[in-house]
């Protein structure tokens, strides 16, 4: 199959979340398979490119083209900067689509799929359904949508409509509108052959009212459609035994480098040095999808019960200020970095003895994973991707790879924290747990085969 990636963020050129993770690490997998592959994505002004050329490549032979703007994409955000969003993002991202679209005529590269990725390039498969519909060059062409995060959607004044560049009047409630606004995320899940999100578990809460974020009803619509499928991680990138950034290299077969990489960042972030306590660390945006608000809710816990907390992030105003005072409060045990480095993010996932994720929902998360390799045990909110990687450990049959709270409250996340620390006092079960959870593995290669699977789907459909 010849097959499209168009995303507005592709690891290793840019990156803000999971989403450049997916399209830099799936399009190598799915070229492993036996199929073609091209990817498509802007230039912004921070983009990692070395090359002039308007063309770069991953994996082995897969192509990445990039749309070059400089008013559109010459700026220092991909999505925004201090202030928000930016106000031109319809007219940025539509003029993303429309020239994906061009491009491909322009290297005539006839695509059996083009993959679209998030409400960014959600206007694809309307495209191809209306303006194109007509056109030989894309009359076999099938598109699928990939919802990374339901709760960004795409949704814009409905004054802005004329700036689309569709034909024929799609404002309407089956099509583009929302509550009298455009939602482009809305028009993929119509217009698009199939719709996949990055987890099972997270494909059926998104068709209900808790987690529909107001578009249950147009998803249980498209039901037979929808597809979960888990993201996978990248094993080379992510690996502990030869990880530029850790203070010590360590394995599943040796892990006492864990140990040092715990009292480096205990140092590192002026906590007590000391063995004896458990600390936790905390990976990611600060905003309320993440926990943060559990999260403060229970430091003081954290502390009574002879934990620490190693935190690194950025985000809201309002939770660096609540951080800040955590901090104050207990500067010998609980060290924070408000600010994102990758360096220190590695050092909290080699240097934790367990890995706090009290996301109110989670599509799939990479966190959970990423934390299993460096022997980080996760204690995680049973949401989403979550629930599906990540099981109750049993410290009497010695199953499972973590701790878990079903209801979204501080008093089950307490008594998941304390449940933890009880196995942590126990250095059998550690000994056990750290390296069995370090061998844990959730590769691309799986992921790719059941997006193959929805690819062949799409294209043996009338």
């Amino acid at each position: 199959m010849k097959i499209v990636f168009c995303a507005s963020e592709v690891v290793p050129f840019a990156k803000t979340g999971g989403l450049a993770d997916v399209c830099g690490s799936l399009p190598p997998a799915l070229e492993a398979c036996g199929h073609e592959i091209v990817v498509i994505t802007p230039r912004y002004k921070t983009s990692k490119v070395n090359a002039p050329s308007p063309v770069v490549r991953i994996g082995k032979k897969v192509r990445v083209y990039f749309i070059e703007h400089g008013h559109y994409f010459g700026r220092e955000g991909l999505y925004g900067d201090t202030d928000g969003d930016y106000q031109d993002n319809l007219e940025r991202f539509s003029h993303f689509c429309h020239h994906s679209l061009k491009l491909l005529k322009n290297i005539r590269y006839k695509p059996d799929i083009i993959h679209c990725h998030d409400w960014h390039t959600a206007l694809i498969p309307v495209l191809l359904k209306t303006k194109y519909q007509k056109e030989s060059f894309f009359k076999n062409t099938k598109t699928v949508l990939t919802i990374h995060n339901l709760a960004y959607q795409g949704v814009f004044p409905w004054e802005q409509y004329s700036t689309l560049g569709v034909e024929g009047h799609l404002f309407h409630t089956q099509g583009l509108e929302f509550y009298r606004q455009i939602n482009l995320l809305k028009g993929g899940i119509i217009f698009s052959d199939a719709v996949t999100t990055v987890s099972p578990r997270y494909a059926k809460e998104i068709q209900t009212p808790e987690f529909g974020c107001g578009l249950e009803g147009v998803l249980r619509n498209r039901s037979n459609d929808i597809y979960g499928i888990l993201n996978g991680l990248d094993y080379d990138a992510w690996n502990p035994q030869d990880d530029p950034f850790l203070a010590t290299p360590f394995s599943s077969h040796q892990w006492e480098g864990k140990a040092h990489n715990k009292a480096f960042l205990q140092d590192f972030l002026g906590m007590t040095m000391d063995e004896r306590r458990p600390v936790f660390g905390f990976v990611a945006r600060l905003c309320h999808q993440k926990g943060v608000d559990l999260l403060v809710q229970v430091v003081d816990d954290i502390i009574r019960l002879g934990g620490q907390i190693a935190l690194t992030g950025i985000g809201e105003r309002k939770y660096h200020r609540m951080l800040e005072q955590c901090a104050k409060d207990h500067p010998k045990h609980v060290g924070i970095h408000l600010k994102f480095e990758e360096r220190l993010a590695h050092q909290i996932y080699a240097g934790s003895d367990f890995f706090l994720m009290p996301s109110a929902y989670e599509p799939c998360g990479l966190g959970q994973m990423i934390a299993l390799r460096y022997g980080s045990i996760p204690v995680v909110h049973k949401t989403g991707g979550l629930s599906d990687t990540i099981s109750l450990y049993d410290s009497i049959h010695y199953t499972g790879n973590g701790f878990l709270f079903t209801e979204y409250t501080k008093e089950a996340f307490v008594k998941a924290i304390a449940e933890a620390i009880k196995v942590y006092k126990d250095p059998k079960q550690m000994d056990f747990l750290v390296p069995q959870a370090m061998r844990y593995r959730f590769w691309w290669d799986k992921s790719a085969k059941e997006y193959i699977r929805v690819y062949q789907k799409c294209l043996s459909s009338a």
